[in-house]
């Protein structure tokens, strides 16, 4: 018995230090895997060696065009019902650029409209409030002024737009979501685009970009690998709000026509011929005669289309309208339309003699014309 009991506690034995063989060998990679990383040093840094030409060129346009671009914040006046206290309280924001070393600085008319004031913020936290210089609805856009006494930032340089090419590279910098001086990058995807201004008008020759433009772009500067401008982020196509890769520019020689004459004269002021015109009923005349073109209903006695000679359209013994000169060409570029008219026109100015080809009595003729200023 005593022999058996040996036996036993033996094989108990036994079996324990199998069992913990057997733990132990399942443990093993586990406990080695901790002694490793308890041991372990911080591995060395592989080196990158030099940024790729494309980053470079990246970095060097936003390091030299973010100092000149502006996050604007607006204001509007309201009542305290309770207190009948007048104060200031939020309204908007947007963004900005600065455009000459006055300290004037552009921006969408839509970012600044019905605010009573402006706040202009610069890098460094810098903030200045606004003095609004003018604005032109029609292209949406407005000009302030700010006064920076210490290290004013420089303007951007500026470029073309009538030479832009689609797949170029392009940058727009701006503030949205209220995230200042933020970089998006993409291409020209489209030109000659037409959007609707604040106003109502068409704003012509907008160049379309797949760069993230999202609320608070506005204003901001659209940049060429070159960092010049190119245009101002004014709208995007979406239908959540939010970019959906299609953003549109006012192109930038739209703006450089147009912010000068802001600065000078407070307005934008559009050159015109003087005449009267509505596409609907010139559509009706033309379409007997199977031409396209702007129909002359009426001119301004003191205009330039009368002085001109322009004929307008006038009412026949019979009682019936008879057709007078049809616009078909201004300086070479086909009219069609009324806004074909008021965008070659835009693009010259008040004083300027054009050519103007009308359609008289079955052929085409050339008039010259010194374009005026309204309610000449």
């Amino acid at each position: 018995m005593e022999l058996d009991r040996i036996r036993g506690s033996a094989l108990r034995v036994l079996l324990l230090l199998i069992g913990l063989a057997l733990v132990l060998w399942l443990a093993w990679p586990m406990l080695r895997g901790w002694r490793a990383t308890v041991d372990a040093e911080p591995r060395s840094v592989t080196a990158r060696g030099d940024l790729a030409a494309d980053e470079q060129n990246t970095i060097a346009v936003f390091e030299q065009a973010s100092p000149s671009v502006a996050f604007i914040t607006t204001t509007q006046r309201a009542v305290d019902i309770f207190t009948r206290n007048v104060m200031e309280v939020p309204r908007g924001s947007g963004s900005g650029f600065v455009w000459d070393e006055a300290g004037h600085v552009v921006t969408n008319f839509h970012v600044v409209a019905g605010a009573q004031s402006a706040i202009v913020r610069l890098s460094g936290e810098r903030e200045f409030t606004a003095v609004p210089i003018g604005a032109s609805p029609e292209h949406d856009i407005a000009v302030l002024k700010i006064t920076v006494p210490i290290d004013p930032p420089p303007p951007l340089p500026i470029g073309t737009s009538a030479d832009l090419r689609v797949g170029q590279k392009v940058y727009a910098i701006g503030n949205p979501f209220g995230l200042d001086r933020t970089l998006t990058t993409g291409i020209i995807s489209a030109l000659d685009r037409t959007i609707q201004s604040p106003a109502g008008r068409s704003i012509e020759r907008v160049i379309q970009t797949d760069a993230a433009i999202n609320p608070g772009n506005s204003g901001g500067p659209l940049l060429d690998s070159a960092g010049r401008l190119l245009g101002m982020n004014t709208a995007i196509y979406s239908s959540s709000g939010s970019s959906a890769g299609v953003g549109f520019a006012v192109p930038v020689d739209t703006i450089n026509r147009v912010v000068p004459r802001i600065i000078a004269e407070g307005k934008y002021v559009r050159p015109v011929l003087g005449i009267n015109a509505d596409d609907r009923i010139g559509e009706t005349l033309l379409e007997p005669v199977g031409l396209e073109g702007v129909a002359v209903l009426g001119v301004d006695p003191d205009g330039a289309a009368a002085r001109a000679g322009i004929e307008p359209a006038r009412i026949g013994r019979d009682g019936n309208v008879e057709l007078g000169d049809v616009i078909v060409s201004v300086d070479g570029e086909k009219i069609e339309t009324l806004d074909d008219l008021s965008d070659a026109l835009d693009r010259r100015a008040i004083g300027q003699v054009v050519e103007v080809v009308v359609w008289r009595d079955g052929r085409e003729t050339p008039i010259k014309a010194t374009l005026g200023a309204p309610g000449e």
